[in-house]
């Protein structure tokens, strides 16, 4: 009886795993991709003309769930103020994956020129700025809009669920709000009901256009913000000595930031940059006033390392002030952790995004990156990769073309069916696993 049951159980493992879909062929994806690829650019042209700053994207939010509703999937929006998420069920149970694209813009004067550029303008800290995709967060809502349309075509044979995050404000908390897009989705549930296993993402960057490049472990750094306000006395500008001269003051506290990154931290064991950015202080060219105030970026790689460093700055900082007579007040404010790419899911994508890309396209151990993506909190409550794709113009040096968040920022067109072939591999990819 005994031996009879554990056959008929092996019977019943067997017929399980023949009603798992079978490996969707490469061939029939690309196919869905080039059908999709015209929406796909006409998406992202309409994104980058209709730009919105973070916790804004209400137009962006309601072309993607609309979309996403005309393919049959679950929208639940409102997700983080403005965050879209999307559920595609496939015809058969099995494991559930995430893909994520962000939405917001910049506050930044587009200048590159193209015949659909922004002249779009917004609210930021109470001034009518520019706005534009000055980052490339219009062609990642287009690609995962193109994945989601070619993932529900093939809705037959997926065993399992993909879930589709569009995200906002990943550029940082506006002032004023304690969290940033993704950390406020996951508070708000995004990924539950029905929770993913996995979570995977892009972002186009300068490169050779088709190239796609990550790295294990620490790819992307932790973003901290800093802010140090001076206290001194006012002045007349030909009296220095009648008060306490906090312009005097900031210069030190700027070299002082310079010195200790340069001089504390070994540069071999962990990138490290802190760079003081603004310098607030004045009104008139002959009045030393009563206050500066100082703001910056901190980037890490080491938890450990990066506490030690802030506890240094903030000592040294003190000291220098006092040394002149004023007085220092010193703040830190994560804005995006540390990117941290599961390296059982890092090494298992590589094949799956050379499937993709083709041979000698990829690389799975690329140099760490200073900047930052609060992609990061996602990966702290899943396991989760984020790679980049090499979008560059055509004929223009990678190292000699216009970064993220430049005013000339042009991502390549020619990689958006890379972007929503890599997404569509890897969720399918992701799903047929047994």
């Amino acid at each position: 009886m005994r031996r009879l049951f554990a056959v008929s159980t092996l019977a019943l493992l067997l017929a399980a795993g023949s009603t798992q879909a079978q490996a969707v062929d490469a061939a029939s994806v690309d196919d869905a991709v080039q059908r999709v690829t015209p929406r796909v650019v006409d998406w992202r042209r309409d994104f980058h003309q209709h730009p919105e700053l973070g916790f804004a994207e209400t137009r962006s939010a309601a072309v993607i769930a609309d979309h996403l509703r005309s393919l049959g999937l679950e929208v639940r929006t409102g997700v983080g103020k403005t965050g879209v998420v999307g559920v595609l069920h496939g015809a058969r149970p099995g494991r559930v994956v995430a893909l994520r694209a962000d939405m917001d813009a910049l506050p930044v004067q587009e200048a590159t020129g193209l015949a659909f550029a922004s002249t779009a303008t917004g609210t930021y800290m109470g001034n009518t700025v520019p706005v534009a995709h000055a980052c490339g967060h219009d062609m990642h809502m287009a690609m995962l809009m193109g994945a989601a349309e070619v993932l529900a075509g093939m809705k037959d044979q997926i065993a399992g669920t993909v879930v589709f995050v569009f995200q906002p404000t990943e550029e940082g908390a506006p002032p004023g709000e304690p969290k940033g897009g993704a950390a406020l989705m996951i508070a708000e549930g995004a990924l539950n009901d029905p929770k993913p296993e996995a979570i995977f993402g892009l972002h186009v960057v300068p490169g050779r256009p088709g190239s796609v490049f990550y790295r294990p472990e620490g790819f992307m750094a932790a973003s901290d913000r800093v802010d140090i306000v001076l206290r001194g006395k006012q002045t007349h500008g030909a009296w220095p000595w009648r008060g306490v001269d906090v312009i005097a003051v900031a210069g030190q506290v700027i070299e002082t930031v310079n010195t200790l990154t340069a001089r504390t931290v070994d540069p071999t064991t962990t990138p490290t940059v802190f760079t003081i950015a603004t310098v607030d202080a004045g009104v008139r060219y002959n009045i030393i006033p009563d206050s500066a105030t100082l703001s910056g970026t901190l980037r890490t790689f080491d938890v450990a390392q990066r506490d030690a460093l802030v506890a240094r700055a903030e000592t040294a900082i003190d000291h220098v002030a006092a040394a002149y007579g004023a007085t220092a007040e010193f703040g830190v404010r994560q804005n995006a952790a540390l990117v941290f790419n599961d390296p059982g899911l890092s090494a298992w994508l590589a094949p799956v995004l050379t499937e993709a890309a083709g041979a000698g396209n990829v690389n799975p151990a690329t140099p760490p990156t200073t900047v930052a993506e609060d992609f990061s909190y996602f990966q702290q409550a899943i396991p989760g990769v984020f790679y980049h794709l090499g979008a560059s113009p055509d004929g223009v040096d990678p190292a000699q073309s216009a970064p993220n968040h430049s005013p000339e920022f042009s991502p390549n067109e020619k990689v958006l069916p890379l972007g929503v072939k890599t997404h569509v591999l890897t969720a399918l990819r992701f799903l047929e696993r047994r």
